[in-house]
């Protein structure tokens, strides 16, 4: 396994993660409180997890620059995006984890503070989701253009087999 398969596998969990820790965090803010320490807890492991993928990122780029059809503006597009993503998920991690300690034992939560947590969620899952698009046009053409990527007709070759069969 080479680092930007390593980057590949890493990457994909805190996309997907952060996502599925704002469904929980969204069912526990509007009907099942119970919930709320479940979704800190995706938030906070997704933050952690964001990590590796983000360090792993250098040494893929060091082995795919220069392969054929990679563009290094689009390799350099991703590596700025994914700063501010790291920023965004260790905040929201840290907002998560305090969240967990502090309200731990409490009946009732603050009413922003759960609102922040689902900003700082929403923000992050944002910019680590865009991050991710950015990556996926590096080895990607057929997301990179805004017109759909059409195949060949298939009536053609059948008209022609229709053709040679005669």
């Amino acid at each position: 396994m080479n680092p930007a398969h390593v980057h590949l596998l890493l990457n994909h969990i805190p996309v997907i993660g952060i996502w599925f820790g704002i469904v929980i965090y969204l069912v526990a803010l509007t009907r099942k409180p119970e919930w709320r320490a479940l979704g800190l807890g995706v938030f906070v492991l997704m933050a952690v997890l964001t990590l590796p993928a983000y360090l792993s990122g250098e040494p893929a780029e060091e082995l795919i620059r220069g392969l054929s059809g990679v563009s290094e503006a689009t390799i350099e597009e991703h590596e700025a995006a994914a700063l501010p993503a790291l920023i965004a998920m260790l905040a929201l991690g840290a907002v998560a984890l305090a969240g967990l300690v502090r309200f731990r034992h409490a009946e009732s939560w603050s009413r922003g503070y759960g609102w922040l947590v689902l900003a700082l969620a929403l923000i992050a899952g944002g910019l680590i989701g865009r991050t991710a698009n950015l990556g996926a046009h590096i080895r990607h053409p057929e997301i990179r253009s805004t017109t759909p990527v059409t195949a060949p007709e298939l009536s053609e070759p059948r008209e022609h087999e229709e053709r040679e069969s005669r």
